[in-house]
């Protein structure tokens, strides 16, 4: 195996796989296994929705294109401060959609194969059903949403069209999606932000009450940003880094006098400081300096302060590890993890936010739209430890909310070797982190260091999530310490990490991780 695609659904990792057969590259087999799993596993992620992608060629250059929704020309600071609610659920609480625009303008520089060819596998997909998995249809059925989904017309249509949702099992046709896939396959991206689906979309939306306009599709574009790297233990690390340079003097699995129960600990402890600073973070083109703070935070000096004040005996309230703001949690999020016979590698996150978003799909065109509005942060709101909202994330026109997804590719000796990343909100982080760790520190097999439970802490609520089956000396241990324990079944916590390693012997090796059901595909 020379190449290889994980991701979340085994359909859409065979799709990536069939591209890369065909002579694509791994940036093509991203583009049509995103499509696929937009279109199965909709409420995760779709056209809808936005993302990342981050892109490591074969020569070593990288680069991240941010394909992140962006807050209507409409939006205002304040608009959700009276009701709450519309910002997680309807019309109001939808932000631009920046997906085809991102695979757009990596198809610009890295595809190899024509843009309609990506799209083919995924309109056959809507256009002749597809079986609904056990996991769509727990996700219809998640309490409160339910509701939300069978008011909605274009929902009913697809995922209740007999008046009842749709089980494990049964087949599901999403023709209109299929529709408007065969409009973009044929005349680009400019079809969904300028042409005749644009104007379906602003139509329905506003027969809603939403306040998208024709304008602000239009308008709307992908950014370049230049990728931010660290090294842990030899290995380069792009992107983030900031926990990772708090545990690297640690020496995770090497150090004989630390049990792995105490490194358990310690990494909690960098996940609490971690979450502290995340807050003050927001959208470079709006928060002016906001590119040195984030600079400031992976100093490698900054880590060993922080490392120093992290005590082996015990765990502190929050209020130690100095947060500033509220950081905003979600949900419904996907990724996928490719690497050609090049090394041409991608690590790309797609999100619709919230499980299927607002709630909302577009009835003339399929489009299940995101609540992306969401992840911003509104004046005057504080959660249950009275932190206030972060200014540094309020909503403004055209702005991008703050994530957690986390786009990761390893070098070793100037060499791919793995990328990753993960679904799952604010899990996301911590998932990764373990990942690598586990991979790189404990010499634990892809699929080990993949599947074995996990543990989570984002610093509020002030509890220590562990995943079921996790060790039960290691939560004694940690519980000694002072973390408050709480247990989540595995498929809750559902932060699926998708992953491709490429061993010293060329062999590449690929993983999707059993919490979503994923299933990797290689060539």
């Amino acid at each position: 195996m020379h190449a290889a695609v994980a991701s979340e659904h085994k359909t859409c990792s065979n799709i990536g796989a069939r591209v890369l057969q065909d002579g694509g590259s791994s940036v093509d087999a991203a583009i049509a296994s995103t499509i696929c799993v937009g279109s199965i596993n909709s409420f995760s992620s779709g056209i809808g929705g936005g993302g990342f992608m981050l892109i490591r060629d074969a020569n070593g250059t990288s680069q991240m294109i941010d394909f992140r929704e962006t807050a209507p020309g409409a939006a205002s600071e304040g608009m959700f401060v009276k009701d709450p609610v519309s910002g997680i659920f309807g019309p109001l609480a939808i932000a631009i959609p920046g997906e085809l625009r991102g695979l757009e303008e990596a198809h610009r520089q890295y595809g190899k194969l024509p843009w309609n060819r990506l799209f083919e596998p995924s309109i056959a997909l809507n256009r002749n059903g597809f079986p609904i998995t056990a996991i769509i249809s727990k996700r219809l059925r998640t309490p409160i949403l339910t509701d939300v989904l069978l008011r909605d017309p274009g929902f009913k249509e697809v995922f209740a069209p007999n008046g009842t949702l749709l089980n494990e099992g049964d087949i599901c046709y999403r023709p209109r999606y299929a529709e408007t896939l065969e409009m973009v396959s044929r005349h680009g991206a400019d079809a969904f932000y300028k042409g005749k689906v644009a104007e379906w979309m602003v139509e329905d939306i506003k027969q809603l009450g939403g306040i998208i306009t024709l304008k602000d599709l239009s308008d709307y574009k992908a950014v370049l940003r230049k990728t931010k790297s660290t090294y842990y233990h030899g290995r380069r690390i792009i992107t983030g880094g900031e926990i990772l340079n708090i545990l690297e003097r640690y020496n995770f699995g090497r150090e004989d006098n630390a049990s792995r129960d105490l490194e358990v600990h310690r990494m909690v402890e960098a996940f609490k400081y971690g979450f502290a600073d995340r807050g003050i973070l927001g959208d470079p083109g709006y928060v002016k300096g906001i590119n040195q703070v984030a600079e400031e935070l992976m100093r490698k000096e900054r880590s060993d302060r922080i490392r120093a004040n992290i005590s082996d005996e015990r765990t502190f309230p929050m209020e130690y590890y100095h947060p500033k703001f509220l950081a905003p949690e979600n949900h419904g999020t996907m990724h996928l993890s490719v690497v050609d016979g090049s090394n041409q590698a991608v690590s790309l996150m797609s999100t619709v936010n919230l499980y299927f978003g607002s709630g909302v799909m577009s009835p003339k065109t399929g489009v299940i739209f995101n609540n992306e509005m969401a992840d911003f942060s509104s004046p005057n709101q504080t959660n249950v430890f009275d932190l206030p909202a972060s200014p540094n994330n309020y909503i403004h026109p055209g702005k991008r909310p703050m994530s957690s997804g986390t786009p990761t590719i390893v070098e070793k000796d100037g060499k791919f070797e793995m990328a990753l990343g993960a679904s799952g909100g604010t899990r996301i982080i911590t998932a990764v982190i373990q990942v690598l760790l586990n991979t790189l520190d404990y010499d634990m097999g892809l699929a080990d260091s993949v599947e074995v439970p996990r543990v989570h802490h984002q610093l509020y609520p002030e509890s220590l999530s562990l995943e079921d089956g996790f060790p039960l000396s290691t939560s004694k241990f940690l519980e000694a310490k002072g973390h408050v324990l709480e247990w989540a079944p595995v498929e809750k916590s559902q932060s699926a990490i998708q992953v491709v390693r490429r061993l010293a012997s060329g062999i590449v090796q690929a993983v999707s991780d059993g919490r979503k059901h994923g299933l990797a595909s290689a060539i």
